[in-house]
C-alpha cells in the first residue's frame, strides 16, 4: 500500500534457512542437517505431553515459576534471574530489543548463528561481523571492533556451525574488557553436550555485564515445543520480562518442560552417547581425508578441498538418503555440518563418504 513503509533495517533481514528434512524421491531419509537429538526426548517428557492433553483449555502460569525453580535446583541458579521463553531464541530477541536500537552496533562473529545479525536488524541495530581465528572466537578480535556505538556482543559457545568453543578465562577475559555498557551474551544451545560446563553461569554471578541462555531443543530433544530460558543479573532479567508477553509458553510446554527437566539421567546418557559416536565419526572420516575441528557439540564440520567438493558430497549423500547441512551462509563454502546421529546413522554416513571419496579419486 502507498505511504506505508516497515522500519528502516528490516528489509535488509535475510530469511532464516532451516536445515532440510526431505530428499525428493528418496523414502528412507536420515536427518542430520539441524542437530536434533537422534534419541528424541525422555520417556518422562513423553508420558508429560500426553497428561497435559487434560489442561489444554486452561491459561498457563504468567511467572513460569515451577520451571524456573526446577532449572535453578538443577543448575545451582537463582530462579528470580532466570527468564523462560519460545526457544533460546525469543530470549535473544528481548535482549536485542530491550539493548539495541537505531544507530546502535551488535556484534557477532564471522561464523557465528545466522539468527544474530536478523536480530540485530529487527531491533533496527546494524551487525557487525567480526573474524574468528581459524574458526574459533577471537576475544582479540572482538575488542578492537567496538565502538562507542556497540551495545551488544552475541557468542555461540560451543560455535554453530562450528563446534569449538572459548574457555573460562577468555571469556572473563572479554566480558572484563569490554567497554562500559555493553552486554555480552552467551547462548549456550549446546553447553550440555560439554561434560561438566556451567554454559557462562559463574560468569553471570561476577560479572554485571552477563546473559547466558539455554535451549531445550537440543540435548533435551524438544525442538517441536519451542522452550528456552536465559539467566543474567537481575536488573536484566527485569527489563527482559517487561517485554515478554505473559503467556508465551504454554501448559504444554511448561508441563513437559518439567518434566525433561527433571529426568538428568536421560541427559547424562545423550551426552554420553554424543561424545562417543562424535569421536567415532570424526576419526572416521578423518583417515579417509575429510578433517574437523575438536567439537564440543552435536556436530561436527567437515571440511573438504573447496566448496565444489563439499557440494558434489552433499548431492551424493542425499542420493543416499542422508541430510546434512551446506554452510556456505556461514562463510563456510567448503564445509558441511553433519549432526551426530545414533550409531547407524554414523556408520551410514562414514561409509557414503568413503565411497564418495572413492569414487572422486
Amino acid at each position: 500500500m502507498a505511504g506505508i513503509k516497515p522500519q528502516p533495517g528490516i528489509m535488509d533481514i535475510e530469511l532464516y534457512v532451516g536445515g532440510k528434512a526431505t530428499v525428493e524421491g528418496v523414502s528412507d531419509v536420515v536427518k542430520l542437517s539441524s542437530n536434533e537429538n537422534p534419541y528424541g526426548c525422555s520417556d518422562a517428557a513423553k508420558a508429560a505431553h500426553a497428561k497435559s492433553g487434560h489442561n489444554l483449555h486452561r491459561y498457563p502460569s504468567t511467572d513460569h515459576a515451577e520451571l524456573r525453580a526446577l532449572i535453578g535446583e538443577v543448575h545451582g541458579l537463582d530462579p528470580a534471574r532466570i527468564i523462560c521463553g519460545a526457544g533460546s531464541d525469543e530470549i535473544l530477541q528481548f535482549i536485542a530489543q530491550g539493548y539495541a536500537g537505531p544507530r546502535d552496533e551488535v556484534i557477532y562473529t564471522e561464523h557465528g548463528f545466522s539468527m544474530y545479525p536478523i536480530l540485530a536488524r529487527a531491533a533496527g541495530a546494524t551487525p557487525v561481523k567480526v573474524a574468528e581465528a581459524e574458526r574459533v572466537v577471537d576475544v582479540d578480535a572482538i575488542l578492537a571492533a567496538c565502538t562507542k556505538k556497540t551495545r551488544i556482543v552475541f557468542i555461540a559457545n560451543p560455535g554453530n556451525p562450528t563446534g569449538t568453543m572459548l574457555g573460562a578465562d577468555e571469556l572473563a577475559r572479554l566480558a572484563d574488557n569490554l567497554p562500559e555498557g555493553v552486554l555480552l551474551v552467551l547462548d549456550g544451545a549446546y553447553a550440555e553436550f560439554v561434560e561438566d560446563f556451567d554454559g557462562g553461569a559463574a560468569l553471570t554471578e561476577t560479572r554485571s555485564n552477563v546473559v547466558m541462555t539455554r535451549t531445550f531443543s537440543k540435548i533435551y530433544g524438544l525442538g517441536g515445543l519451542r522452550i528456552g530460558w536465559g539467566y543474567g543479573p537481575q536488573e536484566i532479567i527485569d527489563v527482559l520480562n517487561r517485554l515478554r508477553q505473559p503467556f508465551n509458553l504454554s501448559t504444554v510446554q511448561l508441563s513437559v518442560a518439567e518434566a525433561a527437566m527433571r529426568d538428568q539421567d536421560f541427559i547424562a546418557k545423550c551426552r554420553e552417547d554424543n561424545a562417543r559416536m562424535r569421536s567415532w565419526l570424526s576419526e572416521a572420516l578423518a583417515e579417509i581425508g575429510v578433517r574437523s575441528d575438536t567439537s564440543f557439540a552435536n556436530f561436527i564440520l567437515a571440511r573438504f578441498a573447496n566448496r565444489a567438493e563439499a557440494e558434489a558430497c552433499d548431492d551424493y549423500l542425499k542420493s543416499q538418503g542422508l541430510i546434512v547441512r551446506r554452510v556456505a551462509g556461514y562463510g563456510l563454502p567448503h564445509c558441511l555440518r553433519i549432526t551426530i546421529g545414533d550409531e547407524s546413522s554414523c556408520r551410514r554416513v562414514a561409509h557414503a563418504v568413503a565411497q564418495f571419496k572413492g569414487g572422486a579419486t
